[in-house]
């Protein structure tokens, strides 16, 4: 499964309902199945509110698939702060992380730190890369609404690799089968979840241009709000290497 739903990012997308009943496996096959980008780059805003206050955060996002679907990512601060930080996604296993703090020092990700916060936001680091489909199991609840659509409730859990969510509740839109809406849950308890807003289709592609992620208690949320957007931009390899983080 992978995140769509965040920056180019990642992110989830389904097709059409069908005429028959569907599984939870066989929805999400049908979110492979959709058209997608080899790369992305993207100017996004990320607006945190917590405490009455509103901090602004810019990033640059540049994305690439490689071969055996794995992805690469790096985020680049360019305010207020110049911090980057660079997702290798793996099938099968964790992902590899590395943070650079505006002091130059360059930090990895250890996997007990992936349920913490991203930049004081309210995503987690783990919220920060794609998801593979065969890295979960899948089961199809029933219908629900979300984002005033009418939806299917896919339940996902994760198989193999750092479990930072107990389980995820997908809300896939009947229409077109887009994920509107993201349920987390850790230790068995409703934790956070997302929303995602303003979707447009992008050349050919389905695109939410703001995503929000909220607080089991709605004390605060965090908003990526995409400014520009490029798919398909020749992108070097070595953009993507450790190296680039300097």
């Amino acid at each position: 499964m992978k995140s769509r739903f965040f920056l180019t990012i990642f992110l989830v997308f389904f097709l059409a309902q069908p005429l028959f009943a569907l599984t939870g496996r066989e929805v999400m096959e049908k979110n492979e199945a959709l058209p997608e980008s080899k790369t992305a780059v993207s100017s996004v805003l990320m607006q945190i509110h917590k405490g009455g206050r509103v901090m602004e955060k810019e990033f640059e996002s540049r994305t690439k698939k490689f071969k055996d679907d794995e992805d690469k990512m790096l985020i680049s601060f360019t305010k207020p702060t110049k911090i980057k930080l660079l997702t290798h996604t793996h099938r099968g296993r964790d992902d590899d992380q590395w943070l650079r703090l505006s002091s130059g020092k360059i930090k990895r990700i250890a996997a007990s730190d992936k349920g913490k916060p991203f930049v004081n936001s309210h995503f987690y680091y783990d919220d920060i890369s794609s998801r593979n489909i065969d890295d979960y199991t899948y089961r199809l609840l029933d219908d629900g609404e979300a984002a005033g659509s009418d939806c299917y409730r896919v339940e996902a859990i994760r198989q193999n690799g750092t479990k930072v969510y107990s389980r995820l509740i997908l809300y896939a839109r009947k229409s077109d089968c887009f994920i509107v809406k993201i349920d987390f849950y850790r230790k068995g308890k409703f934790h956070k979840y997302l929303e995602n807003h303003d979707i447009r289709t992008v050349k050919g592609i389905l695109t939410p241009f703001s995503s929000i992620m909220t607080p089991a208690n709605k004390k605060g949320k965090t908003e990526l709000r995409i400014e520009k957007l490029e798919y398909n931009r020749d992108l070097r390899n070595s953009t993507f290497n450790k190296e680039a983080l300097r």
